[in-house]
């Protein structure tokens, strides 16, 4: 089992920065993707950014330059730094870890936090 924390929400100005941590507990050594996912008031949750065990990153294609994934594997912590940000960035950000050995894998997900952009 894995468990997941977010935090480094909160209210910031258009054109802001953020920085968003994820800190895992549990088994950590067998987590493989780690990633950020969102989800905005009355649309779906979306990705934001993922992150693989030996580094290889993936972005939305409308995020890409803007936002920043990491992560350590010893510590069991991913991050996600957040620049130039736009009042339609505002939404509930998710943490996700991916763990196990295929087929067996399992998703774990974060509590959320809550990522306001004011115009």
């Amino acid at each position: 089992q894995v468990q997941l924390v977010e935090s480094g929400g909160g209210l910031v100005q258009a054109g802001g920065s953020l920085r968003l941590s994820c800190a895992a507990s549990g088994s950590i050594v067998r987590i493989n993707d780690m990633g950020w996912y969102r989800q905005a008031p009355g649309n779906e949750r979306e990705l934001v950014a993922t992150i693989s065990s030996g580094g290889s990153t993936h972005y939305a294609d409308s995020l890409k330059g803007r936002f920043t994934i990491s992560r350590d594997n010893a510590k069991g912590t991913v991050w996600l730094q957040m620049n130039s940000l736009k009042p339609e960035d505002t939404a509930v950000y998710y943490c996700n870890a991916k763990y196990g050995r295929f087929p067996f894998t399992s998703d774990s997900w974060g509590q959320g936090t809550q990522v306001t952009v004011s115009s």
